[in-house]
């Protein structure tokens, strides 16, 4: 990573008045100019970290970095960063100018170059004839752009948002996912988001931090976290999976349901107990005789893309399917997957192992290919 612009190192926050402890050891890098969010329940500790960065609370130990800069003790207005908060916080005695403007106000600078400013940003967020339109008489999706203008119109080294969205009905909140992302790379200033919609940090997010009882759990792209969740809790919380045991008798090769299925997976130990996850939007209906697995069809919801089906195989274990093709209840039907649709979760490992196994085991790999190619090329060569 490259100019990291934020750096948390062994940060914990504890409210010393209940001993709550809320984040626990936290270290990550943020990289300048780049869309990260944080995503987690309800407590998890993702806005507990956006108020360390802003300054509204203080950490109980570790250390916090700003451009190079440890900020732990430096006050809120002396940080180059700003908040826009889920209420937007705006003045409602004040216009759309003024919200904007109070910032550039507060600094005294003249006139005419206020003006500008804000009509430079106001232009941005799509408001350009709106300045002296009364905060009372804004919809929901221009008080948040308003709240965005107010944020970027000193151009902050950081903007953070906490849950800025949720107010908003889903046809709004969805448009408004296509604006800030475009708005975020256009500036090239670093959003950090808070949210806990899964699908808005898919949508938006360059790097996802995912965050359960104060721990960030897994991080990573949005479609690594998807394609790859690494345990149970991510698998359950980003997206719908089927989650059943299994185990793992050998690289490449994975028992659940009685049968043994071909995987793309490899670097644990020979019969190890795993989980696996098929999301439901890899699985394939076919004639009960043509799938890899039979299921008997319980109910089924039209989504309006698809066809969300729950069955039920043999065991007693639940699938869920979603498929165009509608199904009948009460029908056996077939399902078909490719070994890349089954993703491998070992118990209970951090992100830490995941990390240090993946690695160690791509390095084996290479280390048996290289082995592979050199006896080989020895063999051609006594050939000639």
């Amino acid at each position: 990573m490259t100019n990291p612009i934020i750096v948390f190192k062994n940060v914990s926050k504890i409210f010393e008045d209940s001993g709550t402890v809320v984040l626990k050891d936290i270290n990550f890098e943020l990289e300048e100019g780049k869309f990260y969010t944080l995503l987690g329940a309800s407590g998890s500790g993702k806005s507990t970290i956006l108020n360390l960065i802003a300054g509204l609370l203080q950490a109980s130990s570790g250390d916090i970095f700003l451009d190079g800069k440890r900020i732990n003790d430096l006050p809120i207005n002396k940080r180059d960063v700003h908040t826009v908060f889920q209420s937007y916080a705006l003045f409602p005695h004040m216009t759309v100018f003024e919200n904007v403007a109070f910032p550039l106000k507060l600094q005294k600078l003249p006139k005419k170059e206020i003006e500008d400013r804000v009509a430079e940003v106001l232009k941005m967020v799509r408001l350009a004839g709106f300045k002296k339109r009364s905060i009372h008489k804004l919809s929901g999706g221009q008080r948040q752009r308003v709240a965005i203008a107010r944020a970027i119109i000193n151009q902050p080294r950081v903007v953070l948002l906490d849950e800025p969205l949720s107010a908003l009905d889903l046809k709004l909140r969805t448009e408004m996912q296509y604006e800030l992302r475009e708005l975020q790379q256009r500036l090239g200033i670093t959003f950090v988001f808070v949210t806990h919609d899964q699908e808005e940090a898919l949508a938006m997010s360059d790097w996802i931090f995912v965050m359960n009882d104060g721990e960030i759990v897994q991080s990573g792209t949005p479609v690594d976290i998807y394609d790859e969740p690494i345990n149970h809790f991510v698998a359950t919380f980003i997206g719908e999976s089927n989650i059943l045991s299994a185990t793992m008798i050998e690289d490449y090769l994975v028992e659940f349901n009685g049968k043994r299925f071909e995987a793309v997976d490899g670097g644990m130990r020979p019969n190890e107990p795993v989980e696996v996850v098929i999301r439901p939007e890899d699985l394939q209906i076919t004639l009960p005789d043509e799938g890899k697995l039979q299921v008997k069809v319980e109910t089924q919801l039209f989504r309006g893309v698809h066809y969300e089906i729950i069955a039920y195989d043999n065991l007693g274990n639940e699938w869920m399917i979603h498929s165009t093709r509608k199904a009948i209840e009460g029908e056996i039907i077939g399902l078909d997957f490719r070994p890349e649709d089954i993703h491998i979760m070992r118990l209970n490992e951090t992100e830490e192992e995941f990390d240090a196994r993946i690695e160690e085991y791509v390095e084996t790999e290479e280390h048996e290919d290289g082995l592979i190619n050199a006896i080989e090329e020895e063999r051609h060569e006594e050939k000639i």
